[in-house]
């Protein structure tokens, strides 16, 4: 096996600047502070730890009498200002890169242009930058995202357009093509750090030529993730933080091996990596190394394959090959839906591909996952949509304050409530236990965020296309209740929402909406009226068959007498229900034979009278009806 080290691995100058410089003043005796993990690589911080540097989230935090090191991220403006107002001594390990960044963002901020940046909003490289200019920011995080931005931009008068110093070149390059194109007045500068360029080409380059690639570096390293993407494409990559993550059994079968490393990697564990890397090789052949491999003792996240044992209810029990150790599967660790059965998903004797999730040696039985090794498997599928914008699938775990989680082939993706649906008052909620369609939005690490909505509004797209060129007056369609409103309901009839206005929805009287329908009815409709300029559709809802009009005309003729009870009362009479949705009058005169001074005296609201049905006016919907027609001379009722 042939071992081939990157040139441009580990620290960069920045880095290493910031590095040295706090070990030389901690050396010093100087009390110090940073400002923040002064690298991403856990090792170095728990050894800067260890020999008395303080890591401080911000300046409040730092003790007095320390000394401030501004890390190579680089720093807002306004924390040098609270840096002055505590008169903390500092060091400004500011990488060059970045703070020749910070000097185009206040260049921006003096001649109000918008500040364009390619880069992660969350990475503190990017707080920094924004936090040099006053004037309008935006971040995106890839060409998608900067496509959405381009109606706004077109709008600028000035625009500033930088990138973070480890942005990954490709998607930068593609960024840069796209912004020349379209929207010539961006003034673009390339501000990702020649060690950038550099690391990233040459892992592209040596991943082709190897069998596989081991990217080392810390598992929450921007440019380490970064590194990694790159490698993936063309051959298989793992990233590992120290020599102790690197699985003999991974690198078996292969003549040639790759190494490259973060740039906050630093010399002496890449040493190590290598070191253990060339033992492999020299003291092991092709079986050795798998035997090695199953017999070295498990450890978390460490995949194994085992055979079903026994099953139960809440859990399944395994026997890992190559250990002495039981494993048990709980149900939770087996399948994310919360309505699933053991029974239903494993029998005995099958094989399984598992993650180690626990060890407990003393007892000799491990907790094991099946969901974390289908997430494992599915990251490199959920990462490569992430970059080519592939629709996926997925289901819809559990709902939170601030959207939901879907489960994409074992990854648990979180699309935010704003993504979730097409309209702020739908309830996003009730996405739950239903299977969708999504975009990967974002890929970092352990942040992965996606819409659905996206993929909703393309399909909504389509829909509303093929309405418009159907629709007509008339025709009906079944729609679904979107909001309801005092004057009417929304109702989506193939992604256009139509108004159904409230004297639609009832023959009745009603006062709102809601004692008809409710959102997320379907109800069957038809088109009233429609402007396809201003993309407006008028709705209708209740039928002409339920017309109570119609209904009196062909049920009850003049003549008619019956019973019915008095709804309300006025000063010229009262008005009677002959039916839902239609009252008839009988006035003062046509109470009783004799003369009645005040309707309130004789009748009130909810008395069963005898009425006789003298009259109709169908055009003006009006009604006359007579109590004196049913009596008789001596004013009993005449029946």
């Amino acid at each position: 096996m042939q071992i081939i080290r990157a040139k441009t691995a580990g620290f960069c100058f920045g880095v290493d600047r910031a590095v040295k410089l706090t070990y030389d003043l901690l050396a010093q005796g100087r009390k110090v502070a940073t400002l923040g993990p002064l690298i991403h690589n856990a090792q170095v911080v728990a050894d800067l730890e260890e020999k008395g540097a303080v890591t401080c989230p911000d300046i409040d935090a730092v003790p007095d009498g320390y000394e401030v090191i501004i890390r190579s991220h680089g720093v807002p403006r306004t924390v040098y200002d609270k840096i002055s107002t505590r008169s903390l001594a500092y060091h400004d390990a500011t990488c060059p890169f970045v703070a020749k960044i910070h000097k185009i963002a206040m260049e921006a901020d003096k001649i109000g242009a918008l500040l364009l940046v390619a880069g992660d909003a969350d990475h503190p490289e990017v707080q920094g930058i924004v936090g040099h200019t006053t004037g309008p920011v935006r971040v995106f995080a890839d060409l998608e995202q900067l496509q959405k931005l381009l109606p706004e931009l077109l709008q600028q008068e000035s625009i500033y357009v930088v990138a973070q110093t480890t942005f990954r070149v490709e998607s930068w390059e593609n960024c840069k093509g796209f912004l020349k194109k379209e929207c010539t007045k961006a003034k673009i500068f390339d501000t990702i750090c020649n060690a950038t360029w550099a690391r990233q080409q040459e892992a592209e380059d040596l991943s082709q030529k190897c069998d596989r690639m081991v990217v080392i570096g810390g598992h929450h390293s921007s440019n380490t993730q970064k590194l990694l993407q790159v490698a993936a494409r063309h051959t298989k990559a793992i990233n590992v933080e120290t020599a102790d993550e690197l699985d003999p059994s991974w690198l078996a079968g292969a003549a040639v091996v790759g190494v490259t490393a973060g740039a906050s990697t630093p010399s002496s564990i890449i040493e190590e990596v290598l070191n253990s890397m060339s033992e492999i090789r020299d003291d092991m052949s092709f079986e050795e190394m798998l035997a090695a491999s199953e017999a070295k003792p498990l450890y978390a996240g460490k995949i194994v394959k085992a055979k079903v044992i026994s099953v139960s209810p809440t859990e399944c029990t395994v026997g890992i090959d190559g250990s002495k150790h039981t494993g048990i599967v709980p149900l939770r660790e087996m399948s994310h839906d919360p309505n699933a059965k053991m029974e239903d998903l494993v029998k005995e004797g099958d094989d399984l591909d598992l993650v180690v999730v626990k060890t407990n040696d003393q007892e000799g039985v491990d907790t094991l996952s099946r969901v974390r090794f289908e997430a494992q498997k599915g990251m490199k599928d959920v990462s490569e949509a992430a970059e080519n914008g592939t629709v996926m699938e997925g289901d819809v775990m559990e709902a939170n304050k601030g959207g939901v989680v879907v489960n994409v082939k074992g990854v648990r993706v979180f699309v935010p409530r704003s993504q979730a649906t097409m309209r702020r008052d739908e309830d996003y909620t009730k996405l739950v236990g239903q299977h969708v369609q999504l975009v990967i939005t974002e890929c970092a690490g352990r942040k992965i965020v996606g819409s659905i909505n996206k993929v909703t509004a393309e399909a909504n797209k389509a829909k509303r296309e093929e309405f418009w060129a159907n629709v007509e007056v008339g025709k009906q369609y079944k729609g679904v209740v979107k909001s309801l409103t005092s004057y009417g309901a929304f109702v989506d009839v193939g992604g256009v929402d139509g108004l159904c206005h409230i004297s639609e929805l009832s023959w009745n009287n009603i006062k709102h909406p809601s004692e008809v329908v409710k959102v997320g009815d379907e109800i069957e409709v038809y088109v009233k009226s429609y402007d396809p300029e201003n993309q407006k559709v008028s709705l209708g809802y209740k039928k002409e068959e339920d017309n109570p009009w119609v209904k009196l005309e062909n049920e009850v003729p003049v003549g008619t007498e019956f019973t019915a009870p008095v709804v309300s009362i006025t000063k010229f009479g009262a008005f009677v229900r002959i039916m839902p949705g239609i009252d008839g009058l009988v006035h003062i005169s046509e109470i009783s034979n004799e003369r009645v001074n005040k309707v309130s005296d004789v009748l009130k609201v909810g008395d069963e009278v005898r009425v006789k049905l003298t009259a109709v006016d169908f055009d003006r919907k009006r009604i006359s009806l007579s109590m004196k027609a049913c009596l008789d001379e001596n004013g009993e009722d005449a029946e």
